[in-house]
């Protein structure tokens, strides 16, 4: 099945299994290099509107509503190719990222490690958050 398609075939609804709030886990990757960008969730429609539309959709828990990655920041995510993990409660996403994949301005959200017995940043922010969203004054 290609990546962008209008209806999205039986099987893959019968593989997805959402969680009792109608959800699955979402990682993206960028699909050249391999790198995980995030981890975010989406519902059947946002699903449907990333295979329908190519561009990556998700569900905000915290908006209670869809996301469309990059709507207000302009770091999208373009779809490659959509996979399901063997037990369906996994969503692997290989996107094309524009730009950085953080709402704080990193490249990816796994800026954080744990070496030496403590927690490090070990990314510094590509882009200043507040300029990433139009914030001015904080």
């Amino acid at each position: 099945m290609s990546a962008h398609a209008t209806t999205p075939p039986v099987a893959l609804w019968e593989a997805i299994r959402f969680d009792a709030a109608g959800l699955v886990p979402a990682i993206a990757q960028q699909h050249d290099t391999g790198e995980v960008l995030m981890l975010a969730w989406m519902n059947r429609e946002s699903v449907a509107e990333t295979l329908a539309t190519g561009r990556v959709c998700y569900f905000s828990r915290s908006r209670g509503r869809l996301w469309r990655k990059g709507e207000s920041s302009g770091q999208a995510q373009h779809l490659v190719e959509l996979r399901v993990d063997c037990d369906g409660d996994t969503i692997l996403l290989l996107v094309n990222q524009e730009g950085v994949a953080c709402h704080t301005g990193r490249r990816d959200c796994f800026y954080r490690a744990v070496r030496n017995g403590e927690l490090v940043e070990i990314a510094a922010p590509a882009i200043d958050p507040d300029t990433l969203y139009g914030r001015t004054d904080g």
